[in-house]
């Protein structure tokens, strides 16, 4: 028998595999739903798990969910045609992950008729998928308190109508289509769409930049920093932070989203629930008000475009720089406004005329001196590179070098940035805390 504050998770359950990386190996877990359960046993909150999966996944995951305290296992339907698994590109997200669900053409998903009985649940969070909704608005209770984390298999605010009058909270990611539809270049349209279903709150995930929390009962907004630290896997960080918001929402949704927070932040840097659960276990014993104090990375992200990002190295048509266009990738995915001198002012041609010299470095100069930052990436020591560091170190403007190959760990650039690395996720992180403080300091 669950307890009245149990909240009932309902989704698919997957397989994440991701391919082994260098220095990382091959990672195989329970995903999709399993990281919410994840996230809620890490936190000590009791809750229940209702799948769609497919049947040879059943038993496992009863046996694995039971571990991990889950009070009740109800199998919804079955997934036919596909294995229900998940490759998985890129487990710290400092561009698009790369999910790869394999035969997801050939996939089908078939509920029982009818599902099993859902109304002794009265809070309850859905992931959508590829799954129809409709059939669980039936056997709901009807006096449920609904919330929905929106990720990839839900267009429109639409599709939820059948639920009205029992949405209690909305969460989105950037990274989610439906944001990138709606809300993608201004924050009202996303709000207004989401208003018609009468939510108490929307949660906007916003990656590295922290969270905002809107609550429509007193047109509240309130920023939840995010803790920037080297990312081991970001797979199921999302479900781990929505779970825990919904189950402690009877706090108020404020210390729920807070407290979300600090386990999303736990599971991104661990892979082994026990792990992830002693360092909850810690993070938990401080007070809200501690947690306030100690603050974090908050840059929202409409307003990430408002920072522009010079890009310095060698960003030429002739050159092996993959590296360099991955940072590229890697900024652009998360908002920023990356302004790429070679592009904007010219290629120069081999040789260049002195008149061509003279304009391309008046130019370059100017927009260097127009950016708030320098993402320098200087592949095979590019003497440009290096200079335009030099300049940006002299003017004061905040330097992000990451050096993939290991070209240019010397005291001027090493110390002369605010970051060095030869990690991505290390300079992505670098680049959020260096706007992050600018906008801190801003008048």
């Amino acid at each position: 028998m669950h307890s009245n504050n149990t909240v009932l998770i309902v989704g698919e359950l997957l397989v994440d595999y991701t391919p082994a990386q260098k220095g990382a190996p091959c990672k195989l877990r329970l995903g999709g739903v399993a990281h919410a359960a994840r996230g809620l046993w890490s936190a000590d909150l009791p809750y229940a798990v209702a799948a769609v999966c497919p049947k040879y996944l059943v038993n496992e995951a009863q046996d694995y969910l039971k571990s991990i305290e889950c009070e009740e296992f109800i199998w919804l339907g079955d997934v036919v045609g596909a294995p229900n698994v998940i490759v998985i590109g890129d487990a710290t997200e400092v561009s698009h992950q790369g999910y790869e669900e394999l035969m997801r053409e050939a996939k089908e998903i078939k509920l029982q008729r009818p599902l099993p009985n859902l109304s002794d649940y009265k809070s309850v969070l859905i992931f959508p998928g590829k799954f129809d909704l409709h059939p669980l608005a039936n056997a709901l209770a009807r006096d449920a308190q609904i919330s929905f984390d929106i990720a990839y298999d839900i267009s429109d605010f639409a599709f939820l109508e059948p639920f009205k009058g029992r949405v209690q909270a909305l969460i989105i990611s950037t990274s989610s289509p439906l944001f990138l539809r709606v809300g993608k270049d201004e924050i009202n349209s996303l709000l207004s769409s989401a208003s018609s279903l009468q939510p108490e709150a929307l949660l906007l995930k916003e990656n590295r930049g922290g969270s905002r929390l809107f609550t429509f009962t007193d047109d509240n907004v309130e920023e939840i920093p995010a803790t920037l630290g080297a990312t081991v896997n970001s797979v199921g960080v999302g479900d781990a932070y929505s779970s825990v918001m919904v189950a402690l929402s009877p706090h108020g949704w404020s210390t729920a989203a807070w407290r979300g927070c600090q386990v999303a932040t736990a599971y991104s840097q661990s892979t082994f629930p026990d792990d992830i659960k002693r360092d909850v276990r810690r993070g938990f014993k401080l007070s809200i008000e501690a947690l306030h104090a100690i603050g974090g990375t908050t840059i929202p992200w409409h307003e990430r475009k408002h920072y522009s990002i010079y890009l310095a190295g060698p960003d030429f048509t002739y050159v092996d720089k993959h590296e360099l266009d991955q940072a590229v990738e890697s900024l652009c995915y998360h908002n920023f406004n990356v302004r790429r001198p070679i592009l904007e002012n010219g290629e120069l041609k081999r040789p260049a005329s002195e008149g061509d010299l003279q304009r391309t470095y008046q130019k370059d100069c100017q927009l260097l001196k127009e950016c708030s930052a320098v993402f320098a990436v200087p592949l095979d020591r590019d003497p440009g590179t290096l200079v335009e560091i030099g300049m940006a170190i002299e003017l004061g403007i905040p330097v992000i070098t990451y050096d993939p190959r290991h070209e240019n760990n010397n005291t001027m650039v090493v110390v002369g940035s605010d970051v060095y690395s030869h990690a991505l996720d290390q300079c992505l992180n670098g680049t959020f805390a260096a706007i992050a403080k600018m906008r801190n300091t801003a008048p």
